[in-house]
């Protein structure tokens, strides 16, 4: 994993955002945004295809994985498209092709139609983007956080694990598991953990939703069939919702399709030709 280490990274508003970038110099840029819980660990199963034939740029979101997230008074939704343009002009790229999940999907839809941010092409992954988002258990979190945020360590490691394995439809080894966990161990990721959670509020997507229309890039819109935090229906409506966007449906994975079946997205990238749309056959083989 050292090759893919996240060495280049920088501050924004006073905090550490780590982020990286792998890939050969003058190929095509592209931005991977991960989700929630999650970091841009999720993308580890697809990195070795993607730094091949891209310049692949990536950085865990403020108050995630290994970016600071200590007692940080925002870390919401509301926040991380102003990250990411950060990362953006910390790269100096523009028109960047784009990857995201989850909630990061929803922050390349704000930094696209809030801080009119160009892509040569998005692909969203399962992305909250339209109403109804959040489970019963994240609303919960909202109204007790100091209550999760202080519970026993033990107790807190078998929600966390229990939590996480609801993101994926295949089993996956406890020891494949342990680094999506990291982050959120210990007094300071407890607490991060469920801050995040407390943070999450439909007003983010809200406000672009009625924009969805006026996207200016490619899209496609990649969901695993089995998601049970976002059920394939909420995907089927963003796609209609999306100009020009095609539906990839993966069976047999859930909400986390990098893990359940990172080959299925590695197929809709080679099969979207936006993503090649200046590369010769023989490049993109």
């Amino acid at each position: 994993m050292a090759r893919f280490a996240l060495d280049d990274g920088f501050a924004f508003r006073g905090h550490r955002i780590s982020a990286g970038v792998t890939g050969p110099d003058g190929a095509p840029a592209l931005v991977l945004l991960h989700g929630t819980p999650f970091s841009s660990h999720e993308w580890h199963r697809l990195m070795p295809w993607l730094a091949r034939h891209f310049r692949v740029h990536r950085f865990d979101m403020l108050g995630y994985g290994a970016s600071e997230k200590g007692n940080i008074a925002d870390v919401s939704l509301g926040i991380q498209n102003e990250v990411l343009a950060a990362a953006l002009a910390h790269w100096d790229i523009t028109c960047p092709h784009v990857v995201a999940h989850d909630f990061g999907g929803a922050t390349a839809l704000r930094g696209h139609l809030l801080n009119r941010l160009d892509y040569a092409s998005l692909t969203l992954i399962d992305p909250v983007a339209i109403r109804p988002w959040g489970s019963p258990f994240v609303q919960h979190v909202r109204n007790h956080e100091a209550a999760f945020a202080g519970m026993p360590a033990y107790m807190h490691e078998a929600l966390l694990d229990a939590y996480l394995r609801t993101a994926l439809q295949r089993p996956i080894p406890a020891e494949d598991l342990k680094p999506y966990k990291a982050p959120w161990r210990g007094t300071e990721g407890q607490a991060a953990f469920y801050r995040q959670i407390a943070q999450m509020d439909m007003a983010h997507t809200d406000a672009v939703e009625p924009h969805l229309g006026d996207l200016r890039c490619p899209v496609q819109v990649i969901w695993g069939r089995e998601d049970q935090w976002i059920p394939l229906k909420t995907g089927q409506r963003l796609a209609d919702l999306l100009p020009g966007a095609r539906l990839v449906e993966v069976p047999g994975a859930g909400h986390l399709v990098q893990a359940d079946a990172p080959e299925a997205i590695i197929a809709a990238l080679a099969d979207f030709a936006p993503l090649w749309k200046k590369r010769s056959k023989d490049d993109a083989a």
